[in-house]
């Protein structure tokens, strides 16, 4: 998989089912992708439908290809609650440059709770390269360069 870069444009959800009976859904999403992690906004008193119109950014740098998405309800005097999650392959906008507004399924014990819906964009990393032309990450020596003033 190319070097780059991974915006998310986490835009909305619907249909989020909430475990809380006397208060509204207050949701926030966790987005992981490999060791990196953002947290979105907490949307208080959103409920079941909340917009977020947010930008993330991810360093895709190897071969891991799927973006985590967490939803949460914040408490705020218990544990935040688990509403769900999705998970997203980013194989398609590695290969495409980007993936407009897209519907992705939340599921929660193998049920499905909802939908969030994403935006994916791409940029692959320009490869540097050195003034006699040799890729510099992945030039490390070697005849060519050892003989090249004889």
């Amino acid at each position: 998989m190319p070097r780059g870069t991974l915006e998310v444009v986490l835009v909305s959800a619907k249909g989020l089912d909430g475990s809380d009976f006397l208060s509204s859904v207050d949701p926030y999403v966790i987005l992981t992708y490999r060791a990196q992690e953002h947290k979105s906004t907490v949307k208080e008193g959103a409920g079941s439908s909340p917009q977020w119109d947010e930008i993330f950014l991810f360093t895709v740098s190897d071969s891991a290809s799927e973006l985590n998405l967490k939803i949460m309800d914040k408490d705020h005097f218990s544990k935040d609650d688990f509403l769900g999650e999705a998970i997203i392959s980013i194989d398609a906008v590695v290969e495409e440059g980007s993936i407009p507004e897209t519907s992705y399924n939340v599921v929660k014990d193998e049920e499905y709770r909802g939908e969030i819906k994403v935006a994916l964009a791409f940029t692959p990393e320009l490869e540097r390269y050195d003034d006699q032309g040799y890729n510099a990450e992945e030039s490390y020596g070697g005849w060519t360069e050892s003989n090249r003033d004889i």
